[in-house]
């Protein structure tokens, strides 16, 4: 192979990991304003938390749709990924769940503003929701298996209902005076046995 056509390849190669991870950024910014200012924030909010112009979202997501699909899917990655991490590093496996909770929380202020920019693409929106439960509920019940058996939590909690709880308790309808973090903390507090609590 000449090194003209190795050059190319790598040239190429480079360029696709640059704008993966370009992207990456841009999803990353965009999911923290969507958590603080919410699934309709501007797209210029967005493109200065990112250090882009909004032209540069617009290449990569045509519309606000498409965005916050993206970031949608990009948030259950890194939630499933984390979890995983967090157990091999937290003091505790309980611990470890409780952390991945508040990473779950903030994911889903995303995901209740994704039924509303969806509302023509109820397929796309049953897709999206079926690979989330895919990806996160063996997440979910590795640290409830493994908050069970370090004695720290009780047996018999079921992974798809504590995530649906969760997602109830974060429901908030905009009332500043609700703060679904605090109830969530006393729903953890109750999983626990009383002598670990």
């Amino acid at each position: 192979m000449s090194s003209e056509s190795l050059t190319g390849k790598v040239s190429t190669r480079s360029k696709r990991s640059d704008a993966l991870r370009n992207q990456q950024v841009l999803l990353a910014a965009a999911a923290e304003v969507f958590v603080t200012s919410g699934v309709d924030a501007p797209i210029r909010q967005i493109a200065a938390k990112a250090g882009v112009g909004t032209g540069t979202i617009y290449r990569h997501f045509p519309t606000r749709a498409d965005l916050i699909t993206a970031v949608y899917r990009h948030q259950i990655e890194e939630c499933a990924e984390a979890g995983p991490n967090l157990l091999a590093g937290a003091d505790s496996p309980f611990a470890a769940l409780r952390q991945w909770i508040d990473l779950f929380v903030d994911f889903l202020v995303t995901k209740h503003g994704l039924a509303d920019a969806m509302q023509s693409d109820s397929s796309g929106f049953a897709a999206l929701h079926g690979y989330f439960l895919d990806r996160l509920l063996p997440v979910c019940a590795q640290l409830l298996d493994a908050s069970v058996e370090a004695g720290e939590i009780r047996a018999g909690i079921r992974p798809y209902e504590l995530m649906r709880g969760i997602g109830n308790l974060c429901i908030g309808g905009g009332d500043p005076q609700y703060d679904p973090r605090r109830l969530i903390e006393l729903l953890l507090d109750g999983l626990q046995h009383p002598r670990s609590a």
